[in-house]
């Protein structure tokens, strides 16, 4: 089965083509429009997606090389998300479905996001545990099947991403800042400055507010930190506590369920020490790791039509549901528990 897919919840358009689960394309642009403002504008984003969408389908099938008859299900992201970005990508997609008369399948996009990480390798052995972080998702997520979720955790304030963005920009890293924190993080001391660990305790869930205000203040009190020369260990320090702030708990998570591996999933995903992390807790654990290769950590259609795909396999039928920009993923359920 060959399945295009639109992904337009935030300010990534994409595109691609799936064939029984096997990617044949993937167009993603991110928007720059946002990049003077330090974060996403909705009604910029939905504009901008508006520009973007019909030339990135198009370039989709044409990398994959087939044509439009040739696909069997056009599926889009309908939530969570921006309202007017979900609108521009899920309307162009059904309304091509419609004209083409092509079966058309709504996906939810963190349900898109879980099942990320297993594009371009072997499906992941039952239960697995997958921490799921990003500019406006933080979460930790026990799979046992498709449809078959359990949120065990959520963060309490900011989302993981969200914070990272929040201290890139006020160091003037640019939007987003995890890729820039990431690598300046990689040369610095992580020791040199101690920040709050927060919520260690037994609960799963997560707070990041407190470490993003605790660098404000390390700033303002002492501006010698955001010298050029100081940066890396700031940085290293704020992502060293971000680490200890959840990784303990994917661990700890891993061991009460006994799951079979533990993933990341979302933007978050791509960073380094948590990928480091996650493979320390699996040798602990002897148990499998699994993370999406960054194509497919950041929003992207691959990941949607995937989950198209899963849902076919299941043996679900397609559903024409309604943009959601807010979309819980525990309302999500199985024919079984329906």
């Amino acid at each position: 089965m060959r399945i295009l897919s639109v992904e337009s919840s935030c300010d990534e358009n994409s595109a691609a083509v799936l064939e029984d689960g096997r990617v044949l394309s993937l167009v993603t642009v991110t928007q720059q429009v946002h990049q003077q403002f330090g974060g996403v504008v909705p009604e910029l984003a939905g504009r901008s997606h508006l520009e973007l969408q019909d030339a990135n389908v198009c370039a989709a099938l044409r990398t994959a090389g087939c044509e439009l008859p040739e696909i069997d299900l056009i599926a889009a992201t309908s939530g969570p998300g921006l309202v007017g970005s979900l609108l521009v990508g899920h309307s162009f997609a059904q309304s091509l479905a419609l004209a083409s008369d092509i079966e058309f399948a709504s996906v939810h996009h963190m349900e898109a996001h879980l099942w990320s990480v297993e594009i371009e390798r072997e499906p992941i052995a039952l239960p697995f545990l997958v921490f799921l972080a990003s500019g406006g998702h933080t979460m930790l997520v026990v799979v046992s099947g498709f449809r078959n979720y359990e949120v065990i955790g959520s963060t309490k304030d900011d989302a993981m991403g969200e914070a990272f963005d929040k201290v890139g920009k006020l160091l003037g890293l640019g939007f987003p800042a995890g890729a820039a924190i990431d690598l300046l993080a990689q040369a610095g001391n992580r020791e040199a400055i101690s920040f709050p660990v927060a919520l260690q305790n037994v609960t799963f869930d997560f707070s990041f507010s407190g470490l993003k205000t605790a660098v404000a203040y390390k700033l303002r009190d002492e501006p010698s930190w955001s010298g050029e020369n100081s940066q890396p260990d700031l940085l290293a320090s704020f992502q060293n506590a971000a680490m200890r702030s959840v990784l303990p708990k994917i661990e700890r998570a891993a061991r009460e369920y006994r799951v079979r591996a533990v993933c990341a999933a979302g933007g978050v995903a791509a960073n380094s020490a948590l990928r480091v992390g996650l493979t320390k807790i699996a040798q602990n654990l002897s148990i499998d790791v699994a993370v999406p290769a960054m194509k497919y950590c950041a929003d992207n259609a691959a990941m949607v039509a995937y989950a198209a795909h899963k849902q076919v396999q299941a043996g679900l039928r397609a559903e024409h549901l309604p943009v959601r920009p807010r979309w819980p993923l525990a309302e999500l359920r199985s024919p079984a528990a329906n």
